[in-house]
């Protein structure tokens, strides 16, 4: 026999978070990075590549390729940025115009996420116990709290910050899997339209290069919705026929690629649990209590659809051999179990993670300061000489707009801080709110404050300086075995004919790119340079010249 339902929530603490409180944290968190920035490496300025190849005519829709490399199958991405650039050429530059889609597939994300732990909020199984007198929260408001703390959650996550804000195939598949759970989550209520979209979700994730990932989604979606649910054949059938075309679609544009890994030592397995311990912080810990706490009834609604969306996902980062692009798709649902754990959780874990919030958080956003004042008057002198050596030549140059964007920020975790650790212990939301507000705070101070030196350090804009000291503008490179991030750069930050595909022996072009690991060509092949990025000896890039007739 199931035990009592763990979760008593009275109409207090199923306050709301108010909804402009929830609309500027969701903007501090997606809009930093957005401008004033190059594409870095790796797969963000990759994907930029094709992008911005197919926009440009340059190559196909198809079949795109940079530097005579051809795409990995991934073409949906690469499609919508490649409308956004045409679209919003000239007037916006490409590198923004292709990141304005995928800060709407972030947004589109969070929001999803949000409706899909709403809905499985309202479910019967999830709403609290009544209250022998009255007084228990009512089902709307308690669903729209629960949902505020799977959006919480999700922001709160570490392993979303860098990979959320790139322009890569991945971003697409988080939206596809955060609309695949609002589907699961919507049919299960009742919302008629919930298995079409979770149906589309499968084709959308299997067109945009993860097909394996579909199949097995929507084959766990038709065990889920087998688990006590009337009319189960009409969801599997919408399940199937996304499978269905899903299949074909990725057939069609050559998406099934094997990324399976291996394990060599036992230090990776150890390296995995280090790995979701800080990149999925604090959704795990709060989804592992979930499953404590609901443990005998796990195969309720609530439970049971996020579980097996995030068991899927979870099994195929291991399979990945701990991608974390892999494991950045197992975050919404971990999101949504974690937001079923606040109305359960014990004060003292509460507690505990809001201290931790404080302590860390605050040190970050006081040391982004420290770094800022090093930065613009050298004081002090050691700091500002190793942000130097981090990143040598970095343009360091006064915003007052993004002075002004920091400030602001800071103030508002001062605000936030000295909120939460008052008489403000009601809501249940409550306990994500500093660790998703840190999250949100950091990235606008790193963007704003911090931007040069990083853009300089992680973009190739000082690679391709130091080539083009040696290379004319608008010349002929080989570079045979180079890496298609450091092709677009020379394609798109130099302005040169790169063909990445031809050997030294065979190519006619003038010159010729090499990285230290490959073997020094035969002549007519002549030493010019060796240049190498930032830091890092596998960044060093060899120059040779013809010394004789092409």
């Amino acid at each position: 026999m199931n035990s009592p339902n763990p979760a008593l929530v009275s109409q207090r603490e199923a306050e709301p978070l108010p909804r402009i409180a929830l609309a500027i944290l969701t903007a501090a968190y997606v809009l930093p990075g957005l401008f004033g920035r190059a594409p870095w490496k790796s797969a963000d300025i990759t994907a930029f590549g094709y992008i911005v190849n197919i926009a440009q005519g340059r190559t196909s829709w198809l079949a795109p390729t940079v530097g005579g490399l051809p795409a990995d199958g991934a073409l949906l991405p690469y499609w919508i940025g490649a409308a956004f650039v045409r679209i919003l050429s000239p007037l916006v530059e490409p590198t923004l115009a292709a990141r304005i889609p995928f800060a709407l597939l972030l947004a589109l994300a969070l929001t999803l996420t949000w409706y899909a732990a709403y809905h499985l909020a309202r479910s019967e199984s999830a709403q609290p116990l009544p209250f022998a007198f009255g007084g228990e929260a009512a089902p709307v408001d308690y669903a729209r709290a629960i949902a505020d703390g799977a959006l919480l959650a999700l922001i709160a996550s570490l392993g979303l910050l860098q990979l959320g804000h790139e322009t890569t195939p991945e971003l697409v598949q988080l939206a596809a899997v955060a609309m695949y759970l609002y589907g699961l989550a919507a049919a299960r209520h009742g919302v008629v339209k919930g298995a079409p979209v979770a149906s589309l979700a499968i084709v959308a994730l299997a067109a945009s290069g993860a097909p394996s990932i579909a199949m097995l989604l929507a084959a766990v979606g038709v065990a889920v919705t087998a688990i006590a649910r009337d009319r189960a054949w009409r969801d599997a059938a919408w399940l199937g026929l996304g499978a269905i075309v899903g299949a074909a679609a990725a057939t069609a544009l050559g998406a099934w690629v094997n990324r399976l890994g291996s394990y060599q030592a036992p230090a990776q397995a150890i390296g995995l649990v280090r790995q979701i311990a800080w990149f999925a912080w604090p959704a795990w810990l709060l989804a592992l209590w979930t499953l404590w706490q609901w443990r005998r009834r796990l195969a309720s609604g609530h439970i049971v659809v996020p579980l097996g969306v995030a068991t899927t996902l979870l099994a195929v980062w291991i399979a990945m051999a701990g991608s974390d692009r892999a494991l950045m798709l197992a975050l919404p649902p971990l999101a949504v179990l974690a937001s079923f754990a606040l109305p359960t959780l014990k004060r003292s874990a509460a507690a505990a993670i809001d201290w931790f919030s404080v302590f860390f958080f605050t040190i970050a956003v006081a040391t982004g300061w420290v770094f800022y004042v090093a930065m613009q008057t050298g004081t002090p002198a050691k700091l500002a000489a190793n942000v130097a050596k981090l990143s040598p030549g970095y343009p360091n140059v006064f915003s007052a707009i993004a002075l002004a964007l920091a400030l602001a920020g800071t103030l508002a975790w001062l605000w936030l801080v000295r909120w939460r650790t008052g008489r403000h212990r009601h809501p249940l939301w409550k306990s994500l709110v500093l660790p998703a507000g840190g999250v949100s705070i950091c990235w606008l101070l790193v963007m704003t404050l911090l931007l040069p030196p990083l853009d300089n350090a992680r973009s190739y804009r000082s690679m391709v300086q130091r080539i083009a000291r040696q290379i004319p503008a608008g010349a002929c490179i080989a570079a045979p075995g180079m890496a298609r991030a450091q092709v677009v750069a020379l394609e798109y930050q130099g302005g040169y004919r790169v063909d990445a595909t031809t050997t030294a022996s065979e190519t006619h072009c003038e010159y010729l790119l090499l990285t230290r690991a490959q073997k020094v060509p035969a002549a007519p092949w002549q030493f010019v340079a060796r240049e190498r990025r930032n830091r890092g000896d596998d960044d060093v890039t060899d120059i040779y010249r013809r010394a004789g007739p092409g």
